[in-house]
């Protein structure tokens, strides 16, 4: 089973810059996005063979998420725990029979942290929502983490220490995920190896020398591990400032 998971910083912009053409390429069983930066109506997708789900933002022109599966799965809800709805578009939740998919594209403090206490109250209810799946089944939760959790997964650590993304609060968010049943499948696998980022700026020749940050991620339930083939970044994929990520399991849905 292959899935991947792309913030592509707006989906209308992303098909002009080839999105189809490495959707196509990729024939990933499962494909999650973030940042679709639509409304209901404003792009209609020919991706034969694949359910989708959307969950868009109140606001135009702003965050949104979305899921294209191979399999019908066997219920799909928005948000955290029993609401099914959340105004920012930020969560999509797909059961299938063996596990639960989770997309999500997490809130960013915002360069002065102003939002950095919303931040980390919906970090908390985030763990909880995904104990409690875990509890019943594991959890395949993926997208935009807008955290580089330790020092190799951000170029200039240095520098970057207490800026958004990067406090100690958020990294500590994930690493108590990390010590509660869940797994980092990037680092299981290339635990040493640096400059394997996911984010770029645009700032003129930033992308072609590497100067970036990993902050997306693809994270499982320890359970499933004894499943996991590999865990990949597709650095070389442009159309956003973001990369496509890949989660590979020896396991079909």
């Amino acid at each position: 089973m292959k899935i991947i998971s792309w913030n592509v910083n707006g989906i209308r912009a992303c098909v002009r810059k080839g999105f189809l053409d490495y959707f196509k390429e990729v024939d990933a069983d499962i494909f999650c996005l973030q940042e679709t930066k639509v409304q209901e109506g404003q792009i209609k997708l020919p991706l034969e063979g694949y359910y989708q789900y959307w969950n868009y933002a109140l606001k135009k022109g702003y965050a949104g998420t979305a899921v294209f599966t191979k399999r019908k799965p066997l219920a799909v809800t928005y948000g955290l725990g029993d609401k099914n709805t959340e105004d920012e578009g930020r969560i999509i939740n797909l059961e299938f029979e063996d596990f639960y998919l989770v997309n999500v594209y997490t809130p960013n403090a915002q360069r002065t942290l102003a939002r950095l206490p919303f931040r980390l109250a919906w970090e908390d209810e985030l763990f909880i929502h995904l104990q409690q799946l875990n509890e019943k089944k594991p959890v395949i939760y993926c997208g935009d983490l807008n955290v580089a959790h330790q020092e190799i997964d951000i170029r200039n650590y240095k520098t970057n220490k207490g800026n958004s993304g990067f406090t100690i609060e958020e990294r500590e968010k994930m690493s108590r995920l990390l010590d509660h049943g869940f797994v980092d499948t990037l680092r299981y696998f290339y635990p040493e190896t640096d400059g394997l980022y996911t984010w770029w700026s645009y700032m003129s020749k930033v992308r072609e020398r590497n100067i970036g940050w990993r902050i997306d991620y693809f994270i499982i339930s320890e359970q499933l591990t004894p499943m996991l083939k590999d865990s990949l970044i597709h650095a070389k994929v442009l159309g956003s400032d973001h990369c496509p990520i890949v989660l590979e399991l020896n396991k079909n849905i």
